[in-house]
């Protein structure tokens, strides 16, 4: 090489970044550099590579990934859905001179509160903020249900259990289902199925768990036992989750609208406020519509449990689904049958009945909950994936929150839950529609895996 010529840097083909810059002091020949200075060349082969090219789509670390994710989704929504067993202690003893409507809005802020930070952290995610906000909000949570022992008063329990713990979780959440997309392509269905999971089998025992403990030992200790398993959980969870590519400051800010532009994702993105609208109407009101047919409060509470514990098959056989026909053909196919469950509810007139339709409702509404991170990570950039994700959390949540009170307010005015179930069940069946809408446009014809 002469003095002249310019120095020439050959690409690595499975480098990913360089994220210093290498020293140079002026042109030189290779003959003339120090014996004790590194070559160019040298330089760039010590750098770390990871390859950008595809996921692994298994090995040790992704799996320790996917079991982070399942216990992160385990303690998060685990914790959420035991809000009906508190609710109906506060009612009879700790608020029990404050009204039910206002009690349940602890639960409400709670819940939604588990989807509405994704819009921040999907966003903190691409610019690589996530195992200190992941850590930070897991002491909280754990601290959360050790306060919420002490709390005596409505706005005490507003603040911790309502504001406090679903903050916390919703931080957790949304990163959690995008990490593992970093580690999985061809089985990534598969995945997040086995990491939702752990949703429904928190859905399970926390409830269960809940039931039994209070009367036995009381509330305070029943939040503190809860207290020691997050920290457990949480914290093996700090500890096996990990990313695998480099952040990336892709631009369009925090709320990204030109995503939108993308049809079928915007199509998407309806389709999961109309689901959401629908989908927690039966979970919500089918305690209260055995109830009102002359079924014991005893026996009530054990159909969500089945419906929940349903939900793990459910997802775990939409995962298996989704690698072999397409994440949004599974996806459509399992909403369809949550929407006729839906319409098949109000008419249940015994136990055998109502276990029915809660074996199939819980099996089917699990296939939309696992699979809707995949679908929004698979509508664009993995670079902007956390975004993606984030936003159709924070547009779905509005669903969440206005469906079930839309859906009581239906079955007050009419007298039953009739009307609630045709109306829950026609949203649900829209939104299927507008899945294979969302599927044509993605694919740009009519029929396909996708």
């Amino acid at each position: 090489m002469s003095e002249e010529s310019p120095i020439t840097l050959k690409v690595l083909p499975d480098t990913q970044f360089v994220s210093e810059a290498l020293p140079y002091h002026g042109l030189k020949s290779r003959t003339a550099l120090p014996e004790d200075q590194e070559t160019l060349d040298e330089k760039v082969s010590r750098k770390p590579v990871i390859n950008l090219a595809g996921a692994p789509d298994g090995g040790l670390t992704a799996w320790l990934v996917v079991v982070a994710v399942n216990l992160v989704l385990f303690s998060t929504f685990g914790i959420a859905n035991t809000w009906g067993v508190f609710q109906a202690y506060y009612e009879e003893n700790l608020l029990r001179h404050t009204s039910p409507s206002n009690i349940a809005w602890i639960g409400s802020v709670q819940y939604a509160l588990v989807y509405f930070p994704a819009l921040a952290t999907g966003r903190m995610f691409d610019l690589g903020y996530f195992k200190i906000p992941c850590f930070a909000a897991s002491c909280v949570i754990v601290a959360s249900a050790f306060i919420t022992a002490e709390c005596t008063q409505f706005w005490q329990l507003f603040l911790v259990q309502g504001l406090s713990l679903g903050v916390c979780c919703g931080i957790m959440v949304g990163p959690a289902l995008v990490v593992i997309s970093h580690w999985f392509d061809k089985k990534r269905g598969l995945a997040m199925s086995y990491a939702a999971i752990g949703a429904s089998i928190g859905s399970t025992v926390f409830p269960a768990a809940a039931q039994k403990l209070i009367p036995l030992i009381g509330f305070k200790w029943t939040m503190r036992v809860f207290g020691f398993i997050l920290l457990a959980t949480l914290g093996m969870a700090n500890i096996l989750l990990k990313r695998r590519l480099p952040p990336v400051n892709v631009r369009g800010g925090l709320f990204n609208l030109k995503a939108f532009r993308n049809m079928a994702y915007a199509i998407f993105c309806i389709a999961g406020i109309l689901a959401f609208l629908g989908l927690y109407t039966v979970l919500t009101y089918i305690s209260v519509g055995a109830v009102a047919i002359g079924i014991s409060k005893n026996f009530t509470f054990y159909i969500i449990a089945i419906a929940n514990g349903a939900s793990t098959f459910g997802r775990l056989a939409s995962g298996l689904m989704a690698d072999k026909i397409g994440t949004l053909n599974t996806m459509a196919v399992f909403t369809a049958m949550a929407g006729i469950m839906t319409f098949a509810w109000p008419f249940a007139r015994n136990e055998p009945q109502l276990i029915s339709i809660a074996t199939i409702y819980g099996f089917s509404s699990g296939g939309f909950v696992a699979l809707f991170a995949v679908a929004a990570v698979a509508m664009g950039d993995m670079e902007d994936a956390g975004r993606r994700v984030g936003m159709f959390m924070s547009l779905a949540a509005f669903g969440a929150v206005a469906g079930p009170p839309i859906s009581g307010a239906i079955g007050t005015a009419s007298g039953g839950f009739v009307d609630a179930g045709f109306y829950a069940g026609g949203i649900i069946m829209c939104s299927a529609g507008l899945l294979l809408l969302a599927r044509c446009l993605h694919l740009r014809r009519l029929w396909g895996k996708c």
